[in-house]
């Protein structure tokens, strides 16, 4: 952590407001450094990927790999490490105590740091074992030995929560919100970065069992207002 944030020209302390793919590399190559004695450094030969995903709204970290791992060389071995941003600027919006891998954080960065290590404990096996699960014991063992690890979870605040607490708002409310100079009224399906409203309309492309039509809105939770 100290040296990460003595590196970075991104991170400047706890709560990540800005973040690079490059500062995933960092954090990569230390941990390499510190704890696997720079075995990825002097020995992979394959292809290391790290990414920043504003699509996750609910894993906090992927670890993206081809599926034929048994039929590639070393040489062919590719993985990405994909960790959500939405779920690290969304961090702060609520008080309360947000635990990942059995252990409480402090800030952001450390969430951060945890959720990365349980992709690191991925990224080992399938380059030792060509197949991964964080539920077998296997994985759950190098995960506290290596790590502290407890769980394989995350307790980060998703935006279903944060609409709850902040907008009083869930699946299955009816809103109505403001688009293209009218009132639109409708009912909430789903909420990830936006909310996604269902409206009743007759010439609609969706349609429910009853045979009613609908328009589908993609909406900013500021914009809703509960009926």
């Amino acid at each position: 952590r100290r040296e990460l944030l003595q590196k970075s020209p991104h991170l400047s302390g706890g709560h990540i407001t800005r973040i690079y793919q490059s500062d995933l590399k960092l954090l990569f190559e230390l941990y390499d450094r510190i704890f696997f004695r720079n075995y990825f450094r002097d020995h992979f030969t394959g292809q290391l990927l790290f990414s920043l995903s504003t699509r996750m709204t609910r894993n906090a970290g992927m670890t993206v790999y081809p599926r034929n791992l048994n039929n590639l060389s070393p040489q062919e071995e590719r993985y990405d490490l994909r960790i959500s941003v939405v779920l690290l600027f969304s961090y702060e919006k609520l008080e309360r105590d947000k635990v990942v891998n059995g252990i409480k954080t402090r800030d952001s960065l450390e969430a951060l740091q945890l959720v990365f290590e349980h992709e690191l404990c991925h990224l080992i096996e399938l380059h030792c074992f060509k197949e991964s699960s964080c539920r077998q014991e296997r994985f759950q063992s190098l995960a506290f030995n290596l790590f502290g690890h407890t769980e394989s979870c995350h307790r980060l605040p998703l935006m279903p929560e944060i609409a709850t607490v902040k907008y009083g708002l869930s699946v299955g409310d009816r809103v109505s919100f403001q688009a293209e100079g009218k009132i639109f009224d409708g009912i909430i399906c789903r909420i990830t970065r936006r909310a996604t409203v269902m409206v009743p309309d007759a010439g609609g492309t969706y349609q429910d069992r009853a045979g009613t039509r609908y328009c589908k809105f993609y909406v900013p939770l500021a914009m809703l207002k509960k009926r």
